[in-house]
């Protein structure tokens, strides 16, 4: 019996026949699966796709993890993907015992598959290098495209992927089979190219290439794990390759005279308030402080960032409120106060009698600091130090802004406004100034209502709305 789903990877498709086949006892050795670009002249006189009838849909029972098997399964380029996958739906239908089995050879060689395709998505998402493309649409906003070479058919499975990591800018990623490309609204497939339609290297390519090679380091060189890691088949598209060989044949010559440098001596540290940072000139407008953010490697947390939140509202403005950090949705779309958190802000905002677009919205950090757990971003509250790295661009921002009076949301915010630790539940609803004597209005951040019990929800956002309309209040300083 001929089979024939509608692409290399209808995994939809497969379900839907396999269980019809199922339901009518078709054993896998009687079924050839093909699609359609692989299908012959041959595949089309041995029979017809099998017709799907309301009595096809078999209930059965497979664990969940044969579900996520398969969901890798059918991206591998093995024709035969499709034929294993069924013969391991039959042989757990009529074979419970199968699923305890960590020895059956079907079994190992759909989960060697499933490594095969995870491995070449990780590989996709390391060594995707993107190069600058003038596409005649904006010269300030150009197109951004890579050519990659996967193994297996990965790329719209990994789309989502490069969707939520480059969101703010447009990208395309060219492949022989399939390509993909994001124009910050829609994420769309089509055809593969050739290679020679792959972008050549841009100005910034020069800058990449004396990075890598400013963090070269020789001592740490091991030839034999990076080529485990980084394959020779993927160097002709990586810009950094060209210098492997040249840098490794050094390394030798190069850590013995970092042996022979006598050891550095540190300076001792000074007791005190930590400097302030300044690693970046001071910016003149809202859009080049945004620029300068992008550029800003004064703590780690923008290297695991998707990209620097910056506020956003009008210019001079009666109030600013500051809050602790970017979330998960702010760090993706790159705006403050959209996530779960900045949606109850806007509510409490609207109880107060306050339009958002009158005030000014913005963040103590530029970047999210989160802990990886699952498929999720878990917030993790930044320390001291790094609220430090960025309290100039808080105050180049107050500086461009220039608010009447700020509204400090939650104990991150009051400390780097006013320079001390706050009591925040004691002196919530309290002004103060600062040492520019701007005043600063105490309450709580949003998302710390967000994790009160539910019964007691309603009352705190009361009164968080009664903090907020002291806002546009003449402020009565309290210290």
């Amino acid at each position: 019996m001929q089979v024939r789903l509608a692409s290399e990877t209808d995994l939809a498709g497969f379900r839907a026949q396999a269980r019809a086949l199922l339901a009518r006892g078709v054993p896998p050795d009687a079924v050839h699966w093909s699609t359609a670009a692989t299908a012959t002249l041959f595949d089309e006189d041995a029979g017809s796709h099998l017709p799907q009838t309301p009595g096809d849909a078999a209930a059965v029972s497979v664990p969940a993890s044969f579900l996520s098997l398969c969901e890798d399964v059918v991206l591998h380029r093995d024709p035969q993907r499709f034929a294993l996958l069924y013969r391991l739906l039959w042989r757990l239908a009529h074979e419970p015992a199968l699923r305890h089995d960590p020895l059956d050879e079907d079994l190992l060689l759909a989960r060697r598959m499933a490594h095969d395709v995870r491995r070449d998505s990780h590989k996709m998402h390391a060594f995707v290098r993107f190069r600058q493309v003038a596409d005649g649409i904006d010269p300030a906003d150009p197109l951004h495209v890579a050519w990659f070479e996967p193994d297996h058919h990965i790329v719209a499975a990994n789309g989502p992927w490069f969707r939520r990591r480059f969101a703010n800018m447009r990208w395309a990623i060219l492949t022989p089979d399939r390509c993909i490309e994001w124009n910050r609204v829609t994420l769309t497939e089509r055809p593969g190219v050739a290679r020679d339609q792959a972008p050549p290297a841009d100005a910034g390519e020069q800058l990449w290439l004396t990075y890598y090679r400013s963090i070269f380091n020789p001592a740490r060189l091991k030839l034999d794990m990076m080529r485990k890691e980084m394959p020779r088949k993927y160097w002709r598209n990586l810009p950094e390759a060209a210098l492997i060989s040249s840098l490794a044949a050094q390394a030798q010559e190069r850590s013995g005279v970092m042996i022979e440098q006598p050891p550095t001596q540190l300076p001792k540290r000074i007791p005190g308030p930590a400097p302030r940072v300044q690693l970046l000139p001071a910016a003149g407008t809202l859009p080049a402080l945004h620029e300068a953010v992008q550029r800003c490697h004064a703590c780690p947390i923008g290297a695991m960032a998707t990209q620097g939140v910056c506020g956003e509202g009008p210019l001079r403005p009666r109030v600013m409120f500051v809050g602790e950090q970017p979330g998960d949705q702010e760090d993706l779309r790159g705006r403050p106060f959209v996530g779960p958190a900045g949606q109850l802000f806007d509510r409490a905002l609207r109880q107060a009698g306050i339009e958002r677009e009158t005030v000014f919205v913005t963040n103590a950090v530029r970047h999210f600091k989160y802990e990886p757990r699952g498929k999720r971003r878990i917030h993790k509250t930044p320390s001291q130090q790094e609220v430090a790295a960025c309290a100039h661009w808080l105050e180049e921002e107050i500086a461009l802004v220039q608010p009447r009076a700020l509204v400090a949301l939650g104990a991150t915010a009051a400390r780097a406004l006013l320079g001390r630790p706050a009591a925040v539940l004691k002196e919530r609803g309290q002004w103060f100034t600062r040492a520019d004597k701007r005043q600063v209005l105490l309450t709580l951040h949003p998302s710390a209502l967000l994790r009160m019990p539910p019964e007691d929800q309603a009352e705190a956002f009361e009164n968080f709305a009664r903090d907020l309309a002291l806002s546009i209040q003449e402020p009565v300083l309290s210290r």
